[in-house]
């Protein structure tokens, strides 16, 4: 696979993947504001999938898990212009604009495909990307704001994501593991995301579940996957990302330790 990101700056960049496909279970810092040049994409969340194309405008919200498969398509890279929209630059956008903010704690990923405004606003980038040298930070701060002010434009409900800087707070563990056990997160991160430290959080939830985070995260999996083959009649390569598995071997072998037959036997018999 060859991934390429250039940077005009940390917070533009226009990132290209050349192979088949690429899949990553993503947690973002950043509200991320991405525009389709070419490829596809699906973005699996807990509640939610999404398929973007060419032209499609989207916002990821920070602190979400999703899985994130990237393809190619009729020829061309998986080919995208993406803006970090960071905490900080937020913070000094909204400084002076008074909202009233809501508390979403399962956010959505917010399209805006084929707006006029913002496939301007993006696509006004890209000549900057031959340029040498550095990037004129106050060029890239105008764009960034630019990008900001037409997101509420457009919808005004982007404030309750966009103006909402508080960082997660401790929330019932049971539930967001039922419902986050796809994604391959760092158990940092998942501590993080239900607001405890890792030592709390493997406490919790040895307490809860009665065994160990990766040995309760297999066996959901496994159990997805079974049903995705046996009630969904999905085969083995389109199952295995989506529940959670990096590789096709290894989701065959844990697989047929636990049902007895490899994936592909379901398959074959629900033919």
């Amino acid at each position: 696979m060859e991934h390429i990101s250039k940077y005009l700056t940390p917070e533009i960049k226009l990132s290209s993947y050349d192979d088949k496909l690429f899949k990553s279970d993503l947690m973002f810092d950043d509200h991320m504001l991405i525009w389709f040049i070419s490829g596809e994409t699906k973005i699996i969340q807990a509640d939610a999938t999404f398929h973007f194309k060419t032209g499609d405008i989207f916002l990821i919200p920070r602190n979400v898990l999703a899985t994130i498969i990237n393809y190619p398509h009729n020829g061309q890279p998986h080919k995208t212009v993406v803006m970090h929209l960071s905490a900080e630059r937020l913070k000094k956008f909204y400084a002076t604009i008074d909202v009233s903010k809501k508390q979403f704690p399962y956010q959505k990923i917010v399209s805006f495909s084929n707006h006029p405004l913002l496939e301007s606003c993006l696509s006004s980038v890209i000549p900057y990307f031959e340029m040498e040298g550095p990037f004129p930070e106050n060029i890239a701060s105008l764009k960034i704001t630019e990008a900001i002010s037409i997101l509420r434009e457009i919808d005004k409900s982007v404030d309750n994501i966009l103006a909402n800087f508080d960082e997660p707070g401790k929330i019932d563990l049971i539930d967001f593991m039922q419902r986050n056990f796809m994604f391959n997160m760092p158990m940092e991160k998942l501590g993080y995301l239900t607001g405890r430290s890792l030592s709390t959080f493997n406490r919790d939830f040895k307490k809860f579940f009665h065994v160990t985070p990766q040995k309760w995260l297999t066996e959901k999996r496994l159990e997805l996957a079974y049903y995705q083959l046996t009630e969904k009649k999905k085969k083995p390569t389109e199952v295995y990302l989506e529940v959670g598995f990096e590789d096709l071997s290894h989701f065959s072998f844990a697989f047929k330790k636990k049902y007895g037959v490899p994936p592909t036997h379901l398959l074959f018999n629900t033919l």
